[in-house]
């Protein structure tokens, strides 16, 4: 079942890029990024308490402290990830950002080893996954200054190459990865959904205090019509962590499921295509296709 976990985490997270995109580059408003974090707080908050007064799912103080380290990492890479929005294009941020499947691979194989029954094509699939996925990025990053300006005169929204752009991404890489493979090992001794919890309802104390700072304290609105679509990023991106913590949890195969799902970046660059009008070049198709090439192969050694 990890595969099938893996894809949907990719679809939804996919999702939820493009509306947390739309949610975080109003130039008028520069705590967008924080609003964000409060939608997913509330969000994530409102689906821990379901887990626990309806599905009976049993937290208690000792698997939020055991999984704190874990929310940290991941709610700090996020955050800056929602800043890093305001500054950069989302075909070039979310393969940056998510290059952390191949780090996460790498850290994996480095203290867990290969296995003597893994066959040969599995890590050429694990290699197609990371490859595609850091091509992406290095592409981009490396893109014309005047194909970029002619790009974006048909986008929605118009970027300059600065340090910070880049420098968020690279941050939530290094930070999402860290909580990826520490999340691998705490899983081993926390049962899934007890520990989703503990990390939705952390998610919610930190959305809970960003509301508090820009609302009462930056004297902030909140209008409906411009938080709409963090909210729906919000929801992608829960139903997203609901199918990936499931999915990591099969520590024999996390070296494959780290990488595919970090791959959703490949569809929020075409979500960006079709609906932020930012425009691919045939390298972004070729990295498309060989990480989807790689995804392939793992769900056939799966079955």
């Amino acid at each position: 079942m990890w595969f099938l976990f893996s894809v949907l985490t990719l679809l939804f997270w996919s999702g939820s890029d493009i509306f947390s995109k739309v949610g975080c580059t109003d130039k008028r408003d520069k705590y967008s990024p924080l609003k964000m974090v409060t939608a997913v707080g509330v969000v994530m908050g409102l689906h821990a308490l379901f887990m626990i007064f309806v599905r009976g799912v049993v937290v208690d103080s000792k698997t939020i402290l055991t999984y704190l380290p874990v929310s940290f990492l991941y709610i700090g890479s996020m955050a800056l990830g929602y800043l890093g929005l305001r500054y950069i294009e989302l075909s070039v941020s979310s393969p940056i950002c998510n290059s952390s499947g191949a780090v996460v691979a790498i850290l994996t194989f480095l203290t867990v080893g290969i296995g003597e029954d893994l066959p040969p094509v599995a890590l050429v699939a694990v290699a197609c996954v990371c490859v595609g996925v850091i091509g992406l990025g290095f592409v981009e990053s490396r893109e014309d200054d005047a194909l970029r300006a002619a790009r974006q005169e048909k986008g929605n929204y118009k970027y300059s190459k600065s340090w910070i752009a880049l420098l968020l991404p690279v941050v939530y890489c290094i930070l999402d990865a860290l909580g990826t493979f520490a999340d691998s090992r705490v899983l081993e001794v926390l049962d899934e959904d007890a520990a989703n919890c503990a990390y939705e309802l952390t998610f919610l104390v930190v959305g809970v205090l960003a509301f508090i700072y820009t609302k009462f304290i930056k004297k902030q609105n909140f209008l409906p019509k411009e938080e709409g679509p963090k909210y729906i990023g919000a929801v992608c991106e829960t139903i997203g962590q609901f199918f990936y913590i499931y999915a990591l949890a099969d520590a024999k195969h996390v070296a494959f499921s780290a990488p595919i799902m970090s791959s959703y970046c490949m569809l929020s660059a075409v979500w960006g295509h079709l609906f932020l009008k930012e425009r691919l070049s045939k390298k972004h198709y070729v990295c498309i296709a060989v990480v989807f090439v790689g995804i392939v192969i793992l769900g056939i050694l799966d079955i």
